[in-house]
C-alpha cells in the first residue's frame, strides 16, 4: 500500500484513537513528519504497516467515567435543590407581605384601643363630676345630670365597640 500523509486527528480517526494518541504512537514509531503550509503537523506512513490495536480503556480512564457520571448525577441533584430553594422562597415572601399586612393591622388596632381608653377616662371623669354635682345641685339639674349621664354612657359603650372591631 502507498504511504499516507495524515494529521494526527486524520490518524487517530483511522485507528480509532484520540489525536494525542496518534501523535504519541508516531514518536514511538518515529514516523517521519513535517508541518503542512497551515502549520499543522503531518505523518507518513503506510497503514499497512502499522499494527496497532487500541488499548481498552486504563482503570484511571474508567475512574474519569464514573466522576463524570457522579457528576451529572449531582449537577441534577443541584437542580431539584434550587427548585426546593425557589419554591421556598416564595413562600418566605408571602408569609412576609402577609405578616407585615398583620403589623399595620395591630398598630391601627393599637390606636384605636388607646383612642377608645383615652376616651373611655374622659367620659369618666365627666361621669364622676356630674355625680358631684348631682349630689350636690337641686332636684331639677338631678334630672339633667341623669339624661347627661345616660348620654356619656351611650358614648363610652360606642367607644369600645370601635375599638374591639
Amino acid at each position: 500500500m502507498p504511504a499516507e500523509t495524515l494529521t494526527y486527528a486524520a490518524l487517530g480517526a483511522r485507528l480509532t484513537i484520540s489525536p494525542k494518541a496518534a501523535r504519541s504512537l508516531a514518536k514511538r514509531l518515529r514516523l517521519p513528519r513535517s508541518l503542512s503550509d497551515d502549520g499543522k503537523a503531518l505523518v507518513s506512513l503506510d497503514l499497512a504497516e502499522i499494527r496497532h490495536t487500541p488499548r481498552p480503556p486504563s482503570r484511571r480512564e474508567a475512574g474519569n467515567v464514573a466522576l463524570a457520571a457522579k457528576i451529572v448525577a449531582l449537577q441534577a441533584e443541584i437542580a431539584l435543590l434550587e427548585a426546593t430553594a425557589a419554591g421556598h422562597r416564595a413562600d418566605f415572601e408571602r408569609e412576609r407581605e402577609r405578616a407585615d399586612r398583620l403589623m399595620v393591622e395591630l398598630r391601627q388596632a393599637t390606636a384605636e384601643t388607646m383612642a377608645a381608653k383615652e376616651a373611655t377616662a374622659r367620659l369618666e371623669g365627666e361621669v364622676a363630676a356630674l355625680r358631684t354635682v348631682g349630689r350636690a345641685g337641686s332636684i331639677n339639674s338631678h334630672g339633667q345630670v341623669a339624661r347627661r349621664i345616660g348620654h356619656l354612657t351611650a358614648t363610652l359603650v360606642e367607644a369600645d365597640r370601635r375599638a374591639t372591631k
